[in-house]
């Protein structure tokens, strides 16, 4: 009678109450899961329709799912009766801890969504940012990943990019060629000028408009310098470049326009000459 008046006890003591918070924490859990699974789905299609950039998306998704799951766990561990008080403490202090340790991810991070929600530059765009030019090929949270010209593939953290000047060459669908021709102080500048503007004309890669320019820029030490600015779409900007530099180049070689080397007049004086101005200068 006794052993069965104890076992009684012990299951209307412990094993029924604590069966029925067991089963009350399970529900709770359950039932959390489900509805954060909710709550993040319409978190997305909120950002998806506001048109933030997918990757944010999915991060601002990620966190805000491990935040309301943290959130249940502890709701149902309050329930089995643990203090979460203390435990709420721990979070918090390993997650200053975590701040304070990886604050340099953190302005990563920080200027990761700066970048993904004003734009200075999109995939696919040729840029000049954190030390380094080349074709954005990935935007990620943490870093940015470039490919420079020579196909190298160089990855640079997003708070060295934010912190800087970033140079865009690909915002606008238009560029302009700045270069800068060189002739000698004898030779003709109309009929230089004439040359470069003929074979602007004949380039049906540079646009009519904005309209070229053909100017003499300044009268350099050893030159007359030409400046010649044209028009083209981004993506014929080198092309164009490179062309009408060998052209323009052969044009002025065909008709005897020369472009010279850097020089300078140096004029000598032997030590008697010097002495005979000055006694010239004394009488």
């Amino acid at each position: 009678m006794l052993e069965s008046a104890d076992i009684n006890s012990l299951i209307n003591t412990y094993l029924i109450p604590w069966g029925i918070n067991i089963g009350l924490a399970l529900l709770i859990f359950i039932v959390g899961r489900i509805a954060v699974s909710i709550i993040v789905g319409i978190i997305q299609k909120l950002l998806t329709k506001a048109k933030i950039d997918k990757i944010l998306v999915g991060f601002i998704s990620a966190i805000i799912n491990w935040i309301l799951l943290l959130v249940v766990i502890i709701a149902a561990l309050n329930r089995l009766g643990i203090n979460t008080t203390s435990l709420i403490a721990i979070i918090g202090a390993a997650g200053l801890a975590i701040g304070l340790s990886m604050k340099d991810s953190l302005q990563n991070f920080a200027a990761g969504v700066m970048i993904i929600i004003f734009k200075p530059f999109k995939e696919g765009d040729f840029v000049e940012a954190g030390g380094t030019s080349g074709s954005v090929k990935q935007i990620n949270i943490f870093s940015s990943t470039f490919l420079t010209a020579d196909n190298k593939q160089v990855i640079v953290p997003n708070g060295a990019i934010y912190s800087g000047v970033i140079t865009n060459y690909s915002a606008t669908g238009t560029r302009r060629v700045d270069m800068v021709f060189g002739i000698g102080y004898d030779d003709d500048i109309v009929k230089a000028k004439g040359i470069i503007e003929e074979i602007i004309k004949s380039e049906n890669r540079i646009l009519n408009t904005p309209a070229y320019v053909i100017a003499v820029g300044e009268l350099a030490d050893s030159s007359v310098n030409i400046y010649v600015r044209p028009w083209v779409s981004t993506s014929n900007f080198w092309g164009v470049k490179f062309d009408l530099t060998e052209k323009i180049k052969l044009e002025f070689d065909k008709n005897g326009i020369s472009i010279p080397y850097p020089q300078m007049d140096v004029h000598t004086y032997s030590t008697e000459q010097k002495e005979e101005n000055t006694e010239d200068s004394t009488t």
